[in-house]
């Protein structure tokens, strides 16, 4: 995960995380074609208890096959 502390909204260090799946089931997969055959591309969810900001940073396993799908392009 980024270096999430301090909170980018609020400047304090209240932050909480948990790991979470990137969608499928009744939601929309929302980090498409990063997951294996068998999982789902994961999410840490990082949120300040101060303001409330939350932040979705992707698993360093989706992240290492941006590159190497056609469903993502680079800006």
């Amino acid at each position: 995960m980024t270096n999430a502390k301090p909170c980018p909204e609020c400047g304090q260090k209240n932050l909480f995380v948990t790991t979470t799946n990137s969608g499928g089931g009744y939601g929309p997969m929302l980090l498409p074609k990063l997951s294996g055959f068998f999982t789902t591309a994961k999410f840490e969810v990082v949120v300040c208890a101060d303001c409330g900001l939350t932040r979705f940073f992707a698993s360093t396993e989706a992240r290492n096959r941006l590159a190497t799908t056609s469903n993502w392009r680079h800006l």
